[in-house]
């Protein structure tokens, strides 16, 4: 990487580091929480948000927080991660989702990414060992290395890493059929069921030599349904598993809070501290959000009751995966579009 010295005029403006997510009007919630948690463990880096679709209410709450981005037209947002940076570069470039609150400074990872790798963490199992021979011949890419599928939720990269990786992981993503992903009729046994993942895995595997990458173990990123993991302390954000192990921060895939009725979890516990409280850099009206989101007597009822109901779809989906129903309603989706 070069220093300070050998910088030219087009790095003049060029942060050391900065934040980059994606948000339309669905995931503001999200997009606001991970903001405030990035400020209240100390993060005062840029952040750059690639508007995907917000209102203008929304674009007047984030002003003067962060910087937003236009999106492309026609492009999906789960598609547009590497954009921000691309754009916008920084020395060190942090690509985070707009569903993840952050419990821990990064500080760790982006020093570790200042040595020219790209810091990512393995993804739960049972994926945590994906992989697909074709995903070279699909994307007319090289020879693929073995090695931990990472989740997408968050990959902090070098900017000596930058023109071998964002430009390509945008082009890869154009050559796969967005209907034959998971937000169309793939099964998981598809190669890029999980789209933009399965892009930047198979990217980063015939890209990026070894020694460019550091894989973190899942635990330092958890999804839901955060097993084994309790808040400690509420207003520092602190979570713990129970070896006394901190994770970096709370990654709430699938259904948002927000926006269904989700079981609760240690990540929709800790949404009214960063939505609500004093000290955030953005606070919310507790009216903003449903009222399991909220404090007080009515709001704990509200999540209990949310919560069984909840609890009740997934055990019906449970039931329904055990009976073959929803492979077949796949395979017969599968045949129409084939």
């Amino acid at each position: 990487m070069r220093s300070s010295a050998e910088l030219g005029a087009d790095d003049i403006d060029v942060p050391p580091c900065a934040f980059y997510t994606v948000a339309d009007h669905r995931h503001f919630t999200g997009a606001v929480a991970l903001l405030n948690s990035l400020r209240l463990v100390g993060h005062e880096e840029p952040i750059f948000l690639v508007d995907a679709g917000l209102t203008d209410v929304q674009r007047g709450i984030l002003a003067g927080h962060l910087r937003l981005l236009p999106a492309p037209q026609g492009l999906p947002p789960v598609y547009m991660a590497p954009l921000g940076p691309l754009v916008r570069p920084a020395q060190i470039a942090v690509i985070i989702d707009a569903d993840i609150i952050v419990v821990r400074p990064l500080t760790s990872l982006v020093d570790s990414a200042r040595e020219g790798r790209v810091v990512g963490f393995v993804n739960n199992p049972p994926n945590h060992e994906r992989f697909f021979p074709e995903w070279a011949t699909r994307l007319e890419l090289g020879d693929l290395r073995r090695r931990p599928y990472l989740n997408a939720g968050l990959f902090v990269i070098p900017r000596v890493l930058n023109d071998r990786l964002l430009s390509r992981w945008l082009a890869c993503q154009k050559k796969v059929d967005y209907q034959r992903t998971r937000y169309g009729s793939a099964r998981m046994f598809d190669p890029f069921y999980f789209a933009d993942q399965d892009v930047v895995n198979a990217l980063f595997s015939s890209e990026l030599r070894d020694d460019e990458v550091d894989c973190l173990e899942h635990k330092w990123a958890p999804h839901t349904p955060f097993s084994d993991l309790r808040i400690v302390d509420e207003h520092e954000m602190t979570c713990e598993y129970p070896d006394g192990s901190q994770p970096f921060l709370l990654h709430h895939t699938l259904a948002k809070p927000w926006l269904k009725a989700t079981e609760p979890n240690v990540y929709s516990r800790l949404l009214p501290r960063v939505l609500f409280a004093p000290d955030v850099t953005v606070r919310l009206s507790p009216t903003d959000v449903p009222l399991r989101l909220r404090t007080g007597l009515l709001a704990s009822a509200e999540r209990y009751r949310s919560g069984v109901q909840a609890r009740l779809r997934r055990s019906a989906r449970t039931q329904i995966g055990r009976f073959g129903i929803r492979t077949r309603v796949a395979n017969r989706r599968q045949r129409r579009l084939a």
